[in-house]
């Protein structure tokens, strides 16, 4: 009784400094309210867009391809993140202070690292699918099998799992380290190794495979509209109702807007990710000397890539689209079956047929 009275005296205790060991920059009651209203609606923004990629998988059948099982699986990475981590973070980083103990603060890392890295892994995946849709099509039923991506997707939930709950909960992460920063800020200091290790498997490996993939994708879809443009200008001929000109101009204007696509798909993972990973693999090495703040940034970035992923894996699809604007409007509930309602749209979806070449 006495060492169970001597450890609740000894937390009352740590509670009662906490304050003390805040890092908080934001003071000014103001402005943690704006700050507060704006991470709450990138929380809802990472929710609702995800939760819209799930329901709209599951619900229309057309959607139910075995490519889209990918985007799916990601959907949900995603919205866990924004329910079992990002509020805790938004606590954390507006108040600078951790509140809910240091049991719950490993527990909060190990699933921060999961999600993360499970996202990360199944952007990879979409990336591998594509290039093998794209650039091999006649392997990929063979290559692509129901069997094959779903090995893929548990390993995409099995390999985070085990870079983040093993050595976290055990402690193996911070094996001689001291740690940088005090217990009430739930920032880990990790040893060499583990940096290095998570660093590779969960970014620079996958960031490899999704350049490389993406690459590919745009010569082959640059050269397919280069055969295009020069096969629609030998056989055109000019009539009423078309102009020569405008296939070629149309399927150039295709090939530019996948380049654009593919951009933006790269240059956003990049620009969420690459700050922290950099920052996580070179830390260790230089002292840890990085301030809680810019870790808080770091993390934040990484953040956004889960709620703009519905937007770039979604949006740029006619057929998401046109799912999106249906169970917004409640019409999946009304009398009558839309299940089997055809998503796509004849007209206008050939102006589609390169662009979607870099989607699922």
């Amino acid at each position: 009784m006495q060492t169970m009275y001597s450890k609740q005296e000894a937390s009352n205790s740590t509670m009662t400094s906490v304050d003390e060991l805040c890092y908080s920059t934001i003071t000014n009651l103001t402005m943690k309210f704006i700050f507060y209203a704006l991470i709450f609606l990138l929380i809802l923004l990472t929710l609702s867009g995800n939760l819209l990629v799930v329901i709209s998988i599951a619900y229309f059948k057309q959607l139910r391809s075995s490519t889209n099982c990918f985007l799916l699986s990601l959907a949900v990475a995603d919205f866990l993140l924004g329910v079992m981590v990002m509020p805790y973070s938004m606590i954390r980083t507006i108040e600078g202070c951790w509140y809910f103990g240091t049991i719950f603060c490993w527990f909060h890392s190990s699933l921060d690292v999961m999600f993360c890295a499970a996202s990360i892994l199944h952007l990879s995946c979409i990336a591998f699918d594509r290039y093998y849709a794209v650039c091999n099509p006649l392997l990929y039923i063979y290559k692509m099998s129901a069997q094959r991506i779903t090995a893929l997707i548990v390993a995409c939930w099995i390999v985070p799992l085990l870079i983040s709950f093993g050595p976290i909960l055990l402690g193996l992460h911070t094996l001689g380290v001291e740690s940088a920063q005090p217990d009430s800020m739930c920032i880990v200091s990790v040893n060499k190794a583990y940096a290095v290790c998570i660093s590779l498997i969960a970014f620079y490996l996958p960031m490899l495979l999704i350049l490389a993939a993406y690459w590919k994708i745009y010569k082959v879809a640059r050269k397919q509209a280069l055969q295009i443009h020069a096969i629609e200008k030998h056989t055109s001929m000019p009539t009423i109702n078309n102009d020569p000109k405008r296939k070629p101009r149309q399927s150039m204007k295709s090939e530019r807007k996948a380049a654009k696509t593919l951009g933006v798909i790269i240059g956003i993972f990049l620009a969420s990710w690459a700050p922290f990973f950099t920052a996580n693999i070179i830390d260790p090495f230089i002292g840890y000397r990085t301030g809680a703040v810019e870790w808080e940034v770091f993390y934040w970035l990484g953040y956004v890539n889960s709620a703009i992923n519905p937007i770039l894996y979604g949006f740029f699809q006619r057929s998401f689209r046109r799912a999106f604007l249906i169970v917004i409007g409640g019409n999946i509930c009304m009398a009558g079956s839309t299940h089997n309602l055809d998503l796509s749209n004849e007209k206008g979806e050939a102006e589609d047929t390169i662009n979607n070449q870099v989607h699922p």
